[in-house]
């Protein structure tokens, strides 16, 4: 009764846009974390990297395992996992942000290739500045043995979707020092990458030569970069009736009708990922028009307004898409649930099919 529509040009689309905007030389990692952001990481992966991505990022172990299972060779990247998920990682890079951490992957059979985390400012992981010294320095002597290759000095942005980028700058300036220092430990990390989607935009970063791009990827346009949404998600209408005003509608009759209308029921709810939360304020599209939710949304389906309109069961309702047609898009659900549109993708439930298409470039 629902379906998110995802088009695999757009994912190219954003990918060579951020190869445009990156400097010559800089590589991009598809970051495909939480299923792709709920648009499904397979495919989404083999997309990305058939438009230019080299590096496809994770958050966690068994994600970067689904990918190889799924036959995809390209280098990942994971920064979350356990040391009894080593394990598994023999051939994907794993991201080290101290010397504990460190030697659980010494200790694992066939992990290599490490990436080290400096915390520049997020405060969310990665090595604080006065315990770098120390993890470089372990780092370099166990590289020296044979035992690890240090491919990467990486950070992460907290203020990369603000235009203003004097805090990402700062936090480049920490980065780039970090990177000197483990130079001076011996160390030549192939890749330094510091940016996200937004930070790839609106920080200018020589130092590096990757990007770490996730919300991008999608169209969540934070910068104005010309990013396509990926997504639509659509329903059908499942029933019609016609009710009088004074009527209320759904749980609790929190709103009641103020004249005679005609109401329809969309068949999608708040255990597929339609947050509860944005009822009074969302709406749909359906028969060229947006037309408000009424009364609460309910788990598997909430009822819309059509006024005076003949609506059919089985009419196509567009509950978010790229807003062409005057559909509402990703961002207006995010701000009516008062969230981040990356919690609405990722919410999309896994009763919803995901149908991949290959609309023409725009």
């Amino acid at each position: 009764m629902a379906e998110a529509v995802v088009d695999l040009s757009a994912i190219r689309h954003n990918v060579r846009t951020f190869q445009r905007r990156v400097h010559t030389g800089t590589e991009v990692m598809a970051v495909v974390k939480a299923d792709a952001f709920g648009h499904g990481a397979a495919r989404v992966a083999r997309t990305a990297l058939d438009a230019g991505a080299t590096w496809l990022g994770v958050a966690r172990a068994g994600e970067a395992m689904q990918l190889r299972a799924a036959g995809l060779t390209a280098p990942i990247f994971t920064w979350l996992y356990d040391e009894t998920e080593l394990i598994w990682l023999a051939d994907v890079d794993v991201s080290v942000s101290n010397v504990a951490e460190l030697n659980h992957v010494i200790a694992a059979p066939n992990v290599r290739n490490v990436h080290l985390k400096l915390d520049t400012g997020m405060h969310r992981g990665g090595s604080t500045p006065d315990q770098w010294i120390e993890l470089t320095r372990a780092a370099a002597y166990h590289e020296a043995q044979g035992s690890i290759a240090v491919r990467g000095v990486w950070s992460h942005l907290s203020h990369g979707d603000e235009l203003d980028a004097s805090h990402s700058r700062r936090q480049l300036q920490l980065l780039t020092t970090g990177v000197a220092l483990a130079k001076r430990a011996g160390l030549t990390p192939q890749y330094v990458h510091l940016a996200n989607s937004a930070g790839a935009i609106t920080l200018d970063a020589p130092e590096c030569n990757l990007a770490r791009i996730g919300a991008g990827l999608f169209g969540i346009d934070e910068t104005g970069a010309g990013l396509r949404p990926s997504m639509k998600l659509m329903s059908k209408v499942a029933q019609v009736r016609r009710i009088k005003a004074g009527e209320g509608v759904s749980y609790s009759h929190t709103y009641v009708t103020p004249r005679d209308t005609t109401i329809a029921l969309v068949p999608i709810g708040y255990a597929d990922g339609i947050p509860r939360i944005a009822a009074g304020q969302a709406s749909v599209f359906c028969r060229g028009i947006r037309m408000p939710v009424l009364g609460r949304i309910t788990m598997d389906q909430f009822v819309v307004d059509a006024g005076d309109l003949a609506v059919e069961p089985g009419e196509p309702v567009t509950i978010f898409g790229d807003g062409g047609s005057g559909e509402p898009t990703i961002a207006e659900w995010a701000e009516w649930a008062q969230t981040i549109p990356h919690e609405i993708y990722c919410g999309l439930g896994a009763r919803v099919p995901r149908r991949y298409i290959e609309e023409a470039q725009r």
